[in-house]
């Protein structure tokens, strides 16, 4: 399968790291001429494109747009020219289905939200599936996007939630394990060993969450034995408003004053 990626930023970066990483077959990009861009083409050894004609020219299977939203549609137009079944995704956010179908009418079209852990294959990625019927992309959209992470399907108008809690949540996470790092630093543990043990127990708890389906709630009474440490803990978490800051960092990400 031929996939190219168009703008080779943070998040099209990225998603070039994850599909190399998963040894997707024919993995390409498209972004202007960039000594950085460059540099992780030959690292990582894809192809770089400099034009859309060129892109056309190659005839990839899908291609994903993570342009910036204003230039996004118009990016697309310069596409015409894709075989029919090429499947069009965008990761655009504030760019719809009906705005990229207008510019290219042949092509399937899906939307996405994922986030940067998509670069090494542990990616959460809000999807939003043709709304068109084109029932037949499905399974190829479904495979590319296997092979960055976790797929969670939600009609085109819930993305900017999903991208909200999906592709800002990891910064919060960062600042809850920076936090966390201090603690641990202040009762004598070194820095390294922090990280290591922080990131270890974050993943470790995200992975239980997902494969059994409990609630946070659930897996948190699971480790708070009575008048144990953990609830102490959690007690502090509560006396200082952690619930209320997050709902309140998501309500600001959101655009709510």
């Amino acid at each position: 399968m031929k996939v190219t990626i168009i703008g080779v930023g943070n998040m099209g970066g990225a998603i070039v790291k994850g599909l190399v990483n998963s040894g997707v077959d024919e993995v390409s990009g498209m972004n202007p001429t960039n000594p950085r861009v460059s540099k992780l083409a030959d690292q990582l050894h894809f192809t770089l494109f400099h034009t859309a004609a060129e892109v056309v020219k190659a005839q990839p299977d899908v291609v994903i747009l993570t342009t910036p939203a204003k230039i996004t549609v118009a990016v697309a137009r310069e596409l015409n020219g894709l075989n029919s079944k090429a499947v069009v995704i965008s990761a655009a956010a504030g760019v719809t289905q009906d705005q990229l179908k207008s510019a290219l009418p042949d092509n399937p079209i899906a939307t996405i939200i994922p986030n940067t852990p998509v670069a090494v294959n542990a990616g959460t990625i809000g999807l939003a599936l043709p709304h068109d019927g084109a029932t037949a992309a499905q399974p190829t959209i479904n495979h590319v996007l296997e092979q960055l992470g976790d797929i969670v399907t939600v009609s085109e108008d819930k993305l900017d939630i999903v991208g909200v809690v999906g592709g800002c949540g990891p910064a919060f996470v960062d600042v809850f394990m920076d936090a966390l790092s201090d603690a641990a630093v202040k009762f004598g543990l070194d820095r390294q060993t922090a990280y290591e043990l922080i990131a270890s127990m974050i993943k470790g708890s995200g992975t239980l969450a997902y494969d059994t389906g409990k609630t946070p709630a659930e897996l948190r009474d699971q480790v708070t034995s009575p008048a144990g440490t953990t609830i102490r803990g959690v007690e502090a978490l509560e006396k200082h408003g952690l619930r209320y800051a997050v709902i309140d960092a998501v309500n600001k990400a959101n655009g709510e004053e």
